[in-house]
């Protein structure tokens, strides 16, 4: 019945939708349970990295506010993928164009934004005005080689007050306007989940990923061997369990589920 769980050395936790509901006067609402299977997890021996596509703060900032709801998580246990983008414009000599949070802005201080030669587009809430959609277009489309770094390409997201549209709705915007592909840095790209992995020291086949969104944390974690789950909390829908191409290895009401089977096959 619970094969899926076995043989497992490492957890891969989504965060939002997982662990809490965003938004709210308060930061958001943690979910039943979620802090409680944290504390299990880590009283197990399990490895565990937080694999996010949090583009709205830097990573202090929102670890800081979901300490403050009582989880037990660091910055160092946290994949996000502002810093693995600003290895890759180190690497790579690119100055972005920001089309970012202000909030997450802090996280390129020490990239050069002069003269940009690429355009980064995360989750900016309300900085998706006409007026900086279409800079970010301009800037783009006047490359000759216009390069676009999308921090993700989910759809939408849950917060307490209902579905919000999310980076990928304006990535695709963008794509199309400049005829141009972005690189998506964030899940479900491989590259993200495996520096996961290789932070965590175990191999895909021994980890499992927890989410609640079917495409960027199920189907990612499994395009890279792992096995992967399916909360029914945060922004799931009953129709996911009908994807045409995606099919978790198994759907749980919630982390604490999981985790309490989890542990019991160990």
């Amino acid at each position: 019945m619970e094969a899926w769980a076995r043989g497992v050395r490492g957890l891969l936790l989504d965060i939002s939708g997982v662990l809490y509901d965003s938004g709210g006067s308060g930061g958001g609402v943690p979910i039943a349970g979620s802090a409680e299977a944290v504390r299990k997890i880590k009283a197990s021996g399990l490895k565990l990295r937080f694999c996010t596509n949090e583009t709205q703060a830097t990573r202090e900032k929102f670890v800081k506010k979901l300490q403050g709801l009582g989880f037990d998580i660091s910055v160092a246990e946290v994949t996000a993928p502002a810093p693995a983008a600003c290895r890759l414009l180190k690497e790579r000599g690119l100055r972005p164009h920001l089309l970012v949070h202000d909030d997450l802005v802090p996280e390129f201080a020490e990239i050069d934004k002069t003269n940009p030669n690429c355009v980064v587009v995360g989750d900016a809430a309300e900085n998706f005005s006409y007026a900086n959609v279409n800079e970010a277009f301009r800037v783009l489309i006047g490359l000759e080689k216009p390069v676009l770094i999308s921090l993700g390409r989910g759809r939408y997201y849950k917060e307490t007050d209902g579905l919000k549209l999310d980076v990928g709705a304006y990535m695709k915007a963008l794509e199309y306007a400049c005829d141009v592909e972005a690189e998506v840095v964030g899940k479900p790209a491989k590259a993200f989940f495996e520096s996961a992995l290789a932070e965590m020291g175990v191999p895909p086949q021994e980890a499992i990923m927890i989410g609640d969104d079917i495409v960027s944390d199920v189907g990612g974690a499994q395009q890279c061997g792992m096995r992967a789950v399916q909360v029914r909390t945060g922004k799931y829908r009953p129709c996911d369990e009908n994807h045409p191409q995606v099919k978790p290895d198994a759907y749980v009401n919630n982390l604490a589920e999981a985790v309490d089977v989890i542990l019991s096959q160990l």
